[in-house]
C-alpha cells in the first residue's frame, strides 16, 4: 500500500466511534455497515465485535449477537461489557450452564483493578502505548502487583524490548516464584535473548510441576533447537502428536519434527513429516519450500500441479505465496524449464523484498566506518590483547559460499567439534557498538576503540564460557560457522587473537545466483532479495575483507569454493595446516560423517563433493545480465 493510499484509511478508533455513534441515535443499519468496513480493514479488532454485539441485541437478533460478543471475548476476554450481555443473553435463552461460565468470567474481570483490565483489553487489541502508560502509572502506585508487572513484560516483548521486558520477569519470579505464567514467558524472552540454556532451565522447572502441559513441552522443545541438541525433540514433538486430532497444530508439529530430522540426516523420514503436514494444511507454504530446501528432493509432476494450485488461491497469505513461489522455482529448475524457474524465483525475491526494509548504504556506511576505525595502528596499540586460545575455528564469508561443506570437511577431523552458526559475535558487537534495527549491523564501531584491555579479555573469556554449551564432543578446537562475522574481525582478532579464521569465498556470479534462489528464515539476509542489493552487499563484503588482509596481513586464510571442488586433497590439506592440525583421510569422506547441520546445504554436504554448483548458474545467464553489470569488476577481481 502506498503512503497516499495509507493517508486515506480512517482511523481504527475514529470509525469505531462513528459506529458507536450512529447506534446512539438508533441508525443500526448505518453503524452495521460501518462495522463491516471496520472489520474489512482490521478483522482482528475485538471491540468491533463488541459494538457488533451491542447493535445486534438492539435488532432483537439474539443468534447475532452471540456470535459477535463470542467472537470479541476469543479476541480479548477482557471485555466487561461482552461477559456481561453473554450472561444476560445465554439466560434469556434458558442456558444456564453458559449463562454461569459468562458472569464467572464477569466476576474475576470485576475483581481486577479496573486499570488492569483496561490494559489487558488495549493489549489484546495491539494498543501497546496506550496500555503501558496505563500500568507504568498503575505501578507508580501499586508496585507490588506481579500481575501488572507480567502484563507489563507482555506489552514489552510485543513491542521486541526483550531486555527490559527480562528485568520486569526477573523482579515478578523473585516475588512469585510459582508464578508459572510469568516463567513460560520468562523462557520466551530468554531464548530471544539468545540464551537458550537458561531458557531450557526455566521448561524445566515448568515440567517439574506440570510434566505432560503441552506449553511448556514446546517451549523446551524450542529451547533444545536453540541449543542444536535436536534429536530429544524429534521423539517429544512425536508424543505432542499423539492423539491429536486433525487441524493447524499437527501441520506445525509436523513441520518441527521434519525439521529435526532433516538436520540430523534422517531425509526419508522428514519427507514423510513434510508431506503429513500437508496433508493437514494442503497450501502450507512453509512445508512446500521446506521439501524443496533439501535441495536433493524432485517433486512430481502431481506436486507441482498442486503447488501451482495453492500458488494461484486468491486468499493465500502473503508469506505463504513467497514460499511457495521459491518452491516452485526448484521444482521447474528440476523440470529444465529455467525461464519458468526465473520467473517463480523473480517474483518470490521481488514480494519478500517489499515485505522488508533492506538498505545498502547502511551496510556500506558500515563498512566505511570499520575502516576508519579499524587500522594497523590500532592493533599495534593493543597487542597482547584477549584470550590466547586457539579453540575457535571462525569459518565466514556470505551465505551460499560453500561454507557448510568447509565446516563439514573440518568436523570430520577428530579434534574439531562443528557447532552451528552461533550468534555470540554479533550480540557483543551490538552490546558494544549498538544494532541497526533492521539489519543487526554495528552502528557505531567507534566505540570499539574505547574498549580497555580488561573488558576485551572479558569478552574473550565470554565468548568460550558461553559457547561451551554447544561442545558436546569435548574436542580441542570447535567451529563458529556465522558467515556475517566477517564484519566482526577486528573485534575477533582482538578477543581471541589465537583463533584460526577462514573466509570462503564463491566466484561472485553463482554465490550472488545461488542467494537469489535461496529463501531465509533470518531478516539478516534482506541483502539476496533482490540483483542489486546482492550484487552490491558483495562489492561491500570484497572491500572489507580487502582492508582486514591489509591491517592484519595473514591473519585470515582465503578459502576459494573453487579451488576446494577442482582439488579436495589440496583444499584440505591447506586448510588444516592453516589449523595446526595433521591430516586424517576422513576430512576427505567427509559426506559420511554423521552430525546434525543445519543451514540449507543439509543434504548436499552428505554427498560426495561435486562440480554442479561451479557451472549452475550459467543455465539462467540470459537473466542475468543485469548481475554481471551490478557486480562490475567483482566478477574478475574477486580474489584479490
Amino acid at each position: 500500500m502506498t503512503a497516499a493510499a495509507v493517508a486515506t484509511v480512517p482511523d481504527r478508533e475514529a470509525l469505531l466511534q462513528t459506529a458507536r455513534g450512529l447506534r446512539v441515535q438508533h441508525r443500526i443499519p448505518e453503524a452495521l455497515t460501518t462495522l463491516a468496513r471496520l472489520e474489512a480493514l482490521h478483522p482482528g479488532f475485538s471491540r468491533l465485535y463488541q459494538e457488533r454485539g451491542h447493535c445486534l441485541v438492539l435488532t432483537g437478533n439474539a443468534p447475532a449477537a452471540l456470535e459477535a460478543l463470542q467472537t470479541a471475548v476469543r479476541l480479548n476476554p477482557t471485555l466487561p461489557a461482552c461477559w456481561d450481555m453473554l450472561e444476560q443473553i445465554h439466560r434469556m435463552r434458558g442456558e444456564a450452564a453458559r449463562a454461569e461460565e459468562a458472569g464467572r468470567q464477569l466476576a474475576v474481570l470485576k475483581q481486577l483493578p479496573p486499570e488492569i483490565v483496561m490494559a489487558n483489553s488495549l493489549f489484546a487489541d495491539g494498543d501497546l502505548a496506550p496500555a503501558e502508560a496505563i500500568l507504568r502509572d498503575y505501578l507508580d502506585r501499586d508496585g507490588d502487583n506481579v500481575g501488572a508487572r507480567r502484563l507489563l513484560a507482555r506489552i514489552l516483548m510485543e513491542a521486541d524490548d526483550f531486555e527490559g521486558a527480562a528485568g520486569l520477569l526477573e523482579q515478578v519470579l523473585a516475588r512469585a516464584p510459582d508464578y508459572h505464567a510469568a516463567r513460560l514467558d520468562h523462557a520466551m524472552v530468554l531464548l530471544q535473548r539468545q540464551k537458550p540454556l537458561a531458557a531450557r532451565q526455566q521448561a524445566e522447572q515448568l515440567l517439574a510441576h506440570e510434566p505432560d502441559n503441552r506449553d511448556y513441552l514446546k517451549q523446551y522443545a524450542a529451547a533444545c533447537v536453540a541449543l542444536g541438541d535436536h534429536e530429544p525433540v524429534i521423539d517429544l514433538y512425536a508424543r505432542l502428536l499423539e492423539g491429536l486430532p486433525p487441524g493447524p497444530e499437527v501441520a506445525e508439529l509436523r513441520m518441527w519434527r521434519a525439521n529435526a530430522l532433516k538436520i540430523m540426516g534422517r531425509q526419508a523420514e522428514a519427507v514423510a513429516d513434510y508431506r503429513a503436514a500437508l496433508a493437514a494444511r494442503p497450501d502450507h507454504g512453509v512445508a512446500w519450500f521446506s521439501l524443496a530446501n533439501l535441495k536433493t528432493w524432485r517433486f512430481s509432476d502431481d506436486d507441482i500441479a498442486r503447488l501451482r494450485a495453492a500458488e494461484a488461491r486468491p486468499d493465500l497469505q502473503d508469506m505463504d505465496r513467497v514460499y511457495l513461489a521459491f518452491a516452485l522455482g526448484k521444482a521447474l529448475e528440476d523440470e529444465g524449464d529455467h525461464a519458468g524457474s526465473w520467473a517463480c524465483y523473480e517474483h518470490g525475491n521481488a514480494l519478500r523484498r517489499a515485505a522488508g526494509s533492506h538498505r545498502p548504504d547502511v551496510a556500506e556506511a558500515c563498512a566505511a566506518r570499520l575502516k576508519r576505525v579499524i587500522t594497523r595502528e590500532f592493533f599495534a596499540a593493543r597487542a597482547g590483547w584477549g584470550v590466547a586460545d586457539p579453540a575457535p575455528i571462525f569459518i565466514l564469508g556470505l551465505p551460499r559460499s560453500g561454507s557448510t561443506l568447509i565446516e563439514q570437511i573440518l568436523a570430520s577431523h577428530s579434534s574439531v567439534e562443528g557447532t552451528q552458526e552461533l550468534t555470540e559475535i554479533g550480540r557483543y558487537a551490538g552490546e558494544i557498538c549498538g544494532r541497526d534495527p533492521d539489519c543487526g549491523l554495528p552502528l557505531e564501531p567507534e566505540a570499539l576503540a574505547r574498549l580497555t584491555a580488561a573488558q576485551v579479555e572479558t569478552l574473550g573469556a565470554r565468548f568460550l564460557n558461553e559457547t561451551r554449551i554447544y561442545r558436546r564432543l569435548g574436542r580441542p578446537f570447535f567451529i563458529d560457522k556465522m558467515p556475517n562475522n566477517f564484519w566482526h574481525i577486528g573485534l575477533i582478532h582482538l578477543m581471541l587473537p589465537s583463533a584460526v579464521i577462514l573466509d570462503v569465498r564463491r566466484e561472485p556470479m553463482a554465490c550472488c545466483f545461488s542467494n537469489l534462489k535461496q529463501l531465509f528464515g533470518t531478516t539478516n539476509h534482506a541483502f539476496t532479495y533482490g540483483i542489486e542489493d546482492i550484487a552490491r552487499h558483495y562489492r561491500t563484503y570484497l572491500d572489507l575483507m580487502r582492508h582486514w588482509d591489509a591491517v592484519l596481513p595473514g591473519r585470515v586464510l582465503r578459502v576459494p569454493y573453487e579451488d576446494v571442488v577442482e582439488d579436495l586433497d589440496a583444499g584440505v590439506r591447506r586448510m588444516l595446516d592453516h589449523c595446526g592440525l595433521s591430516f586424517e583421510p576422513a576430512c576427505l569422506t567427509f559426506h559420511e560423517t554423521r552430525r546434525g547441520v543445519r543451514t540449507p546445504s543439509s543434504e548436499q554436504v552428505r554427498q560426495p563433493i561435486g562440480r554442479e554448483g561451479l557451472t549452475q548458474w550459467t543455465r539462467y545467464e540470459p537473466w542475468l545480465g543485469p548481475l554481471r553489470e551490478a557486480l562490475g569488476d567483482a566478477v574478475t577481481g574477486y580474489r584479490t
